[in-house]
């Protein structure tokens, strides 16, 4: 889920007033502002590391304006009317200096925070309980830091744990569906086991950890970094490290990943960079000593010319594939053919042929469309991605054979999450943002036109639908501290029930997941 901004602060601890006799020095509003999303020592948590090295693509000059004003398509608020225009200029110049105790986090501080709280051999055969493994949903409650464990035919929770601080919202299951893979904010990797309820082993791979992604085979866990800036690669049995990657160009340039895909098709790993024109696919297979590829090694880089790329030895080699712009987004299709990337300051998208390694195609898309939300249905003659935009009011959707866009779908603000599923006539799509972020529309796959607007709970966040196994259900999150688990009648569009949970983010099938389900997230 790539939504967090410069700024995040989604809890205000203390405040602090704007005509206070003298100014706070920058530490102490750092702690009352800043420190509950970004970590007190400023390495990340919640919200991005706020370090020079993490801030080098947004320009000083602009960021008393986001503490100021907040910032837009994130939950970031302002906090302009809460401290003086000095003390802000202040907290610009405090999350700018060097950090004085940097810590580094190399392969021996993963392996030494290793633990194992329950050896795979002691795991139980079937499951403790009565569930259908392939029908749960895991629910990532980010108001106390919590997952609930949903079973998706009773509708009702089965389990509810602690999870580390901060957890991003993708979790990812491994193919047959057993384990579940949860990255925190802060580096930690979980694996949790879905027959016995419990976690069975944790790493810790970064200090500022994006994501993972599981390899379609189920061998092995990839997490992406951006401080310090690189890959890890575990084993997906038991966590233990199995390869690190810094993430550099052919010049020894450092960039930060944004984040990590499968391409299971593709039997590789997809890296977004931030920072370089460049997309990454690294082959998890033996296949990969057929590519043309760079190894991802500081000390090993060779020069190219032109197309002609030296074969890396070794397991894991980076095929990298050169752009003409960095993307701050990506969508695939379902064969994993083709990429679909966008940046924040594009004002079109690049569509990349994986299997030539190059751009092919431009899509008409303004604003800033949330790719990595976009979906897929049969749509006529043809085959249609549409994905929410998170600047604009609107619905893109597009024709996967010409690349051209079909429509644009006018809805009452910026969404960010888009969803449906094969048995369904309807996609969902929120606002999240702005006066009408209360609102869900409902769009008709057919006549590409909205066919009902709900608010669940008027005045509060509704986001991110996700569907039952089968498609009977579309389940809604109030995105509120005092939220809730809204179910709905997929087909008759009417409330089934509702579960109350403290601001849940993300819920996630398992069935839906490992089958690469065309309605949601991969």
């Amino acid at each position: 889920m790539k939504r967090a901004g410069l700024f995040l602060t989604l809890l205000l601890l203390v405040s602090a007033s704007s005509d206070a006799a003298d100014p706070l020095p920058a530490p102490e509003l750092y702690r009352h502002f800043c420190a509950q999303c970004h970590h007190p020592d400023r390495l990340g948590a919640m919200g991005p590391a706020l370090l020079p090295e993490n801030l080098e693509r947004f320009p000083k000059k602009e960021a008393a304006g986001v503490i100021a004003k907040g910032r837009p398509a994130t939950q970031m608020p302002g906090f302009g009317e809460k401290i003086s225009p000095e003390e802000i200029q202040s907290l610009v110049d405090f999350v700018y200096a060097p950090h004085a105790n940097l810590p580094v986090w190399d392969a021996a501080a993963i392996r030494e925070s290793r633990v194992i709280h329950h050896a795979h051999e002691t795991l139980p055969v079937k499951p403790v309980h009565s569930a259908d493994i392939m029908n749960l949903f895991m629910v990532v409650e980010l108001g106390d830091h919590h997952v609930t464990v949903l079973d998706g035919d009773r509708l009702e929770p089965i389990h509810r744990f602690p999870s580390r601080f901060a957890l991003h919202g993708g979790i990812k299951y491994s193919p047959d569906g057993r384990f579940a893979y949860m990255a925190s904010r802060d580096g930690w990797i979980s694996r949790f086991d879905l027959f016995s309820l419990q976690v069975t082993a944790e790493i810790r791979v970064g200090i500022n950890t994006r994501n993972v992604a599981i390899s379609g085979d189920g061998r092995f866990v990839m997490a992406a970094n951006t401080l310090p800036r690189n890959l890890v690669i575990l084993d997906a049995a038991d966590l233990s490290l199995v390869k690190e990657i810094p993430v550099v160009n052919d010049k020894g340039v450092s960039a930060r990943p944004s984040a990590v895909y499968t391409a299971a098709p593709r039997d590789s790993f997809i890296v977004a960079l931030k920072d370089l024109p460049e997309v990454w696919e690294i082959p998890y297979n033996d296949k990969a000593k057929a590519l043309p590829i760079y190894t991802a090694t500081v000390h090993d880089f060779q020069p190219s010319s032109g197309e002609a790329l030296p074969v890396a030895k070794g397991p894991f080699p980076v095929r990298r594939i050169q752009l003409e712009a960095n993307l701050d987004d990506f969508f695939f299709d379902q064969e994993y053919h083709h990429l679909i990337g966008a940046s924040r300051t594009g004002a079109s998208g690049q569509v990349v042929n994986l299997n030539v390694g190059r751009k092919i195609a431009e899509i008409d898309i303004a604003g800033m469309p949330h790719l990595a939300s976009g979906i897929i249905w049969p749509y006529k003659e043809t085959q249609v991605m549409a994905t929410p935009n998170i600047k604009e009011g609107e619905v893109t959707v597009v024709d996967l054979k010409t690349w051209k866009t079909i429509k644009r779908i006018a809805t009452l603000g910026p969404g960010f999450f888009m969803r449906s599923h094969e048995n369904s006539p309807y996609a969902w799509v929120d606002v999240f943002t702005g006066p009408n972020k209360d609102a869900v529309h409902v769009i008709d796959k057919e006549s590409l036109e909205i066919v009902k607007t709900l608010r669940p709970a008027p005045g509060k966040t509704s986001a991110h639908v996700e569907f039952t196994r089968d498609g009977r259900y579309a389940l809604l999150s109030i995105w509120e501290m005092d939220g809730a688990l809204v179910v709905y009648d997929a087909k008759s569009l009417e409330e089934v029930k509702r579960l109350p949970m403290k601001k849940p983010s993300g819920k996630y099938n398992v069935s839906n997941k490992i089958n690469r389900s065309s309605g949601t997230s991969h």
